[in-house]
């Protein structure tokens, strides 16, 4: 018997991880599904510890796989499976040609658990920085179904389909972010180079300057007495942020927040049951049973707030809901999503109807992402009306008292 480190997560979604002793990593991940833990990663508690203190001793990192790496290697895999190639060959070669690093020593792991008489599956699992519980789920059912090749085309499509929302997204929030980048770039100038130069400009005439001024000049002064101070807490805040959004109730409560957020919370929520049905849709259709794959889609979800709820729906399911009833007490979807979903039930065609489910939420986003840009222009076009507004009375307001006092 050997010793196994593991993590995983358990039927509520909550991550969960510990020591146990198997025969073999595939005996393992059998006796933790048993126990309702899907496993997603499971190693020998040596090589673990040995690795652990080779990255820390080290401290270096290779970088990430890429969306579009993964896409390539499901496309190669699917060819060179459909083409008869043999698994262990295909993997060698493309880990060869692989000019990812990360990637290409994450293929040789799965190449040498392979030759040591692992499935694909559980090989992956060794290398949870690359192949997610969706991915590993995926071709788990592949080779329990002999359609592995199948498997790798529908991970392609899915990775695919990912990709063009990212990239909507990235589109739609572009031109937002450039003109909040020029107002804050715009601030700091004025703050630090104009006016100062306005204030030494006033002090000459020992004048009595309006109230704006006054706050103008204020501001500048604090941005430059204090602006080092300001910016290494701004950077400690941004750090701050990331820490606590990376544990697991900070994770809960900003993914919460960014479904409820003015203007782009509606959007998130959308992307989230999106991916949701898709993955759902896909996973079902590959023969994964529906408690399990509400396991695998609430992480695939990429939100929180929305595991959270799939996972009370995979709770009610248990206790005897069907999963129409479950959807409907989660609150997470619309009436016509419901109907689909009840049709789906009743004619055994789940898998389809999850699908139109997910065409149904991916026209709404785009619709959304479309006219984002129209409805945060009027926003941004305030915002920078108010900033001239104050600078122009702040500035022009003693010029032109000054002219009057002259003149008078």
């Amino acid at each position: 018997m050997t010793s196994f480190a593991y993590t995983g997560r358990n039927d509520q979604g909550a991550k969960v991880s510990g020591v146990r002793e198997a025969g073999s990593e595939n005996e393992l991940a059998g006796l933790l599904i048993a126990e309702g833990v899907v496993p997603t990663k499971i190693e020998d508690e040596a090589k673990s510890t040995k690795i652990d203190f080779d990255v820390m001793s080290l401290f270096k990192s290779k970088g990430k796989v890429t969306l579009d790496e993964l896409i390539i290697f499901c496309r190669q895999m699917y060819s060179l499976m459909k083409a008869g190639v043999p698994m262990i060959q295909a993997l060698k070669g493309l880990s060869t040609s692989s000019r990812n690093e990360l990637l290409k020593e994450g293929l040789e792991d799965v190449v040498r658990n392979l030759e040591g008489g692992l499935s694909l599956a559980a090989s992956m699992q060794t290398r949870e920085d690359i192949f997610d519980n969706l991915f590993m789920s995926m071709i788990h059912v592949g080779e329990n179904t002999g359609q592995l090749d199948t498997a790798f085309k529908q991970l392609a499509d899915y990775l695919e389909m990912e990709r063009e929302t990212r990239k909507r997204i990235k589109q739609a929030v572009r031109y937002p972010t450039m003109v909040l980048a020029a107002i804050s770039i715009a601030i700091v100038v004025i703050n630090i180079v104009v006016i100062p130069a306005f204030a030494s400009f006033f002090a000459r005439f020992d004048a009595e300057l309006p109230w704006q001024t006054q706050v103008l000049i204020a501001t500048s002064a604090f941005f430059i007495d204090y602006g080092w101070f300001m910016l290494i807490a701004l950077v400690a805040s941004y750090f701050g942020f990331k820490h606590y959004i990376n544990t697991e109730e900070g994770e809960y409560r900003w993914d919460r927040f960014k479904l409820k957020a003015p203007l782009i919370g509606g959007i998130f929520e959308r992307i989230a049951l999106g991916r949701f049905s898709r993955t759902f849709s896909m996973t079902y259709r590959t023969g994964v049973p529906i408690l399990q794959a509400l396991v695998v889609v609430a992480n695939a979800a990429g939100n929180a707030y929305i595991r959270k709820f799939v996972s009370d729906m995979r709770g009610k399911i248990e206790r005897g809901d069907t999963l129409t009833r479950a959807a409907s007490s989660s609150g997470m979807f619309t009436p016509l999503v419901i109907q689909m979903l009840s049709v789906g039930e009743e004619t055994g065609a789940l898998d389809s109807l999850m699908d139109q489910v997910a065409d149904f939420y991916e026209e709404e986003v785009d619709y959304d992402l479309k006219n984002l840009s129209d409805a945060i222009e009027p926003i941004l076009i305030v915002v920078m009306g108010v900033l001239v507004l104050i600078v122009a009375l702040g500035v022009f307001l003693p010029m032109w008292d000054l002219a009057s006092a002259m003149k008078g």
